[in-house]
């Protein structure tokens, strides 16, 4: 990959490519940053270290002196090495470069003056006189330079759509490739830049699909948009598209606040879930439409929540959570008597009512808005993997919360909420059908989220979703004895899985 340059027309320029090069930052990158004295090298590494920081006001004094000046607190820790007063290169050795990069970054001036004893280098970055401003020359590996394009595309982005010289913010990342920023603009609630490049979704499983085909996960942002403006037709209180450039996957979309469902503490505030709870059964009194505009004559078809998704999902157990707990990889044998058993239990699901099923309604993506009324308390967010499916499945996911534990007598008072709502809206309502349903959604999703717990632990470096494990196995322990369930309990009678538990 050829060079990249940026050019920068004065200072502010250089503190913000600073942000948009720490934005693209991971565990283990070393940043070489060359230039002449006044070139701006101390501008781009306060604006890259207060990016990291979170904090505009950050003190980021020169390590001229000191040589190192480490921020080991940040979210990503950083080592930014002054190397102007080195007397031998092989004094490198002593600055302790190679354990820094084991748990955060490397920021690098005066590079030239080592030697050739740095570790690895990442990103190469030159400052130099360019007219009456500067140009930054950057060089790197493919794979570093790549996540740095992207980075400095959501400033182009933002240039086009009248925040060129918005803050940018870390706020979070999730469990697939989607990232999230904050973005300031000096005034009013900061907006949120949604980052999602078009997800391939990895090997092929079977059937010639991957495992997102198969679950039909969303893989691109256009699902978000096509859900975000549906439900908002709705009256659903889910965040404004601001702007949107759907072929490279950014959104700038409307901030609906950090208060959540949970209490200080982090349990569970009835009131809130209760409204939550009520949200849904009005929701699920909608027809549904299949195919959803998105915009330039572009459609988001809806999957339906068919037998092939959901096996997938119940595997999840099978071939991580099993093996984890027994210390092996289960038999041919086993594994299909456990598909056997679900396929007895997602047959019974022919009748079920059927309706949008938003896929992961819980405290993480629900955010409370005391200034409305009505359901529009209930803000929405992160939809975009919504299909067509048993509505009991979204009900199961909230008062079974992954995250936080929801006691029996406040899970039956939720039920009942919701019961209640969906009577009223309709007498037709199926209150029998729709515990049977229940009960096997909330099965199907707590063994699929057992799976996943223990795959993010293994496959993705990622324990602390551990802790979460004690609770799922006790939802899943609280359903299975549904009548209906009655095929996959007694295999896991069988095989101990009900018996046993995975510590964190």
């Amino acid at each position: 990959m050829p060079p990249l340059s940026v050019e920068l027309a004065n200072a502010e320029d250089t503190a913000r490519l600073g942000q948009d090069v720490g934005l693209s930052l991971r565990k283990g990158d070393l940043i070489a940053l060359s230039g002449d004295l006044g070139a701006g090298k101390s501008t781009f590494a306060r604006g890259l270290i207060r990016t990291i920081a979170d904090d505009a006001d950050y003190d980021v004094p020169s390590p001229t002196f000191t040589i190192v000046q480490s921020y080991p607190e940040l979210r990503l820790p950083i080592s930014h090495v002054d190397l102007y007063r080195l007397s031998t290169a092989d004094e490198i050795d002593e600055l302790g470069l190679d354990e820094a990069l084991l748990d955060g970054i490397v920021l690098v001036e005066w590079p030239e003056r080592a030697d050739g004893f740095l570790p690895p280098v990442s990103l190469s970055i030159t400052l130099q006189d360019h007219g009456s401003g500067r140009k930054a020359f950057i060089e790197g590996p493919p794979d570093v330079l790549a996540r740095l394009e992207r980075s400095l595309a959501i400033r182009s982005f933002l240039a086009r759509s009248g925040l060129a010289h918005a803050e940018r913010r870390y706020l979070l990342g999730d469990a697939s490739a989607r990232g999230y920023e904050t973005l300031s603009t000096g005034s009013g609630t900061p907006l949120i830049l949604m980052n999602s490049p078009y997800n391939p979704g990895g090997p092929i499983l079977r059937d010639g699909k991957t495992y997102m085909q198969i679950a039909h996960l969303s893989q691109s942002v256009n699902a978000f948009v096509a859900l975000d403006r549906l439900l908002a037709s709705k009256g659903f209180n889910v965040p404004h598209i601001n702007a949107e450039d759907l072929e490279h996957g950014f959104l700038v979309i409307e901030n609906l606040g950090s208060d959540g469902i949970l209490d200080k503490d982090g349990a569970p505030i009835f009131e809130r879930y209760e409204a939550a709870v009520r949200l849904l059964a009005k929701l699920h009194q909608f027809i549904w439409p299949q195919d959803i505009p998105v915009g330039n004559g572009a459609t988001h078809r809806l999957h339906h929540f068919d037998r092939d998704a959901m096996m997938i999902e119940v595997e999840l157990l099978s071939d991580w959570y099993v093996p984890r707990m027994n210390g092996t990889v289960i038999s041919p044998d086993l594994t299909s008597s456990y598909i056997a058993a679900w396929d007895k239990v997602f047959s019974q699901l022919s009748n079920a009512e059927q309706s949008l099923l938003l896929r992961d309604v819980h405290s993480p993506n629900i955010l409370w808005q005391a200034h409305r009324s009505g359901i529009e308390r209930v803000g929405l967010i992160d939809f975009q993997d919504a299909m067509l499916g048993p509505s009991a499945y979204d009900v199961a996911s909230l008062i079974m919360d992954a995250r936080v534990t929801i006691e029996p007598d406040m899970q039956d008072l939720l039920l009942a909420a919701y019961i209640e709502e969906r009577r009223a809206g309709s007498t037709a309502f199926d209150e029998t059908g729709f515990k049977k349903a229940f009960a096997i959604m909330a099965a199907q999703r707590n063994a699929k989220i057992l799976g996943i717990f223990v795959r993010l632990d293994e496959r993705d470096g990622k324990p602390f979703y551990l802790r979460h494990l004690p609770r799922i196995q006790t939802y899943l322990e609280r359903v299975i004895d549904h009548p209906a369930l009655a095929p996959v309990k007694d295999w896991c009678e069988k095989n101990g899985i009900l018996a046993q538990r995975i510590k964190a």
